[in-house]
């Protein structure tokens, strides 16, 4: 089952961020939803090839341990790298091509240890890049592609036009009436 998210189509360790939004107040989680996790394994090509309960535990995991780090948490990179530690990524010459094989210590740890590694290589090329919403009651992080890097909301049409309606009253709240 897919459902349908505030922030969609970023990178996949942020993406799997994204997989937990506000909605009127409280956090959602899409793999609350039945059949949700299937659909984000299989949007992502996930093979599922472990009971779903082991796989949505080491996911949501990684998840949290991808988020712990981008919040600086005194745990964060001790977290991640426990993530890391299930599993390698191997290259190799197969028939004169290059082919790289990832191996995981259990099938359950794959699309974790995969959002893990993606992460890593997103913090090696882009992490000046990597932003969370700038709206603060906004949980989604998102990659800002723009040409200089100005971008502050994951979305301009929900949190920019709040942030921009919440400047307006405020400013107009503090003059007197006419």
């Amino acid at each position: 089952m897919t459902v349908t998210r505030p922030l969609m189509g970023e990178p996949l360790p942020l993406d799997l961020l994204d997989t937990v939004w506000m909605e009127n107040g409280s956090l959602r989680d899409v793999f609350d939803t039945p059949g949700a996790l299937q659909g984000w394994l299989a949007e992502h090509e996930f093979p599922v090839d472990a009971p779903e309960r082991e796989v949505r535990e080491h996911l949501t995991e990684a998840r949290e341990s991808i988020r712990a780090f981008l919040q600086k948490h005194d745990d964060g990179e001790a977290r991640l790298n426990s993530v890391l530690a299930h599993g390698t990524r191997n290259p190799r010459l197969v028939d004169g091509r290059p082919e790289v094989v990832d191996s995981v210590d259990d099938p359950a740890h794959l699309p974790g240890w995969n959002c893990a590694v993606e992460f890593l290589d997103l913090l090696e090329r882009k992490p000046d890049r990597i932003r969370k919403c700038a709206n603060h009651e906004c949980v989604l992080w998102y990659l800002d592609t723009t040409r200089n890097g100005s971008r502050r909301w994951h979305s301009m049409e929900t949190c920019g036009n709040r942030a921009k309606a919440k400047r307006f009253h405020d400013r107009h709240a503090s003059e007197p009436p006419k």
